[in-house]
């Protein structure tokens, strides 16, 4: 067993693990914060997305221990008190059905946006290909993230 000390939405979480515990284990059996989904275990599908000091990174692509003192955002901690502009345009227009891969095309269309706060729709496709929705036609989606972006250079 090792440690590994993370900090999660704002909040230092110390976990003994063993080494070969993924980031996305991490999150959802020792932080208890399930909102991150394992749909893969390949990197394939993108439902285990969040975002890592900045980026956005596949949770099942790295070891808890390999992000020891990294600050991590997952679903959970994107809103503060109400929805996030993302959360609420996914609502809006209707960009999500059974809602499991939701979380992790939330947290790449944060990413997206904070990189390119003024995204085409082709560029919203482009940014969101490492994320599979089996539901959607993914026009909503796109639909959605290109409301939030407009939402938020106004200041929504």
């Amino acid at each position: 067993m090792t440690t590994a000390s993370l900090t999660v939405n704002g909040q230092l979480h110390t976990h003994e693990v063993e080494p070969r515990t993924l980031l996305v284990e991490f999150l959802r059996d020792h932080c208890q914060l399930t909102g991150t989904h394992v749909g893969c275990d390949t990197s394939q599908c993108g439902c285990c997305t969040v975002i890592v000091n900045g980026d956005a990174i596949k949770a099942c692509t790295v070891l808890a221990v390999q992000l020891e003192g990294a600050h991590v955002t997952t679903i959970e901690g994107l809103s503060q008190g109400h929805l996030h502009p993302v959360q609420q345009a996914f609502t809006q227009c209707h960009a999500l059905q059974c809602g499991f891969c939701t979380p992790g095309m939330i947290m790449s269309s944060v990413d997206l946006i904070a990189k390119n706060p003024n995204p085409t729709k082709e560029e919203i496709a482009q940014g969101l290909e490492g994320n599979f929705c089996r539901c959607t036609g993914y026009i909503n989606i796109v639909e959605a993230v290109h409301e939030a972006a407009q939402a938020m250079r106004v200041g929504g």
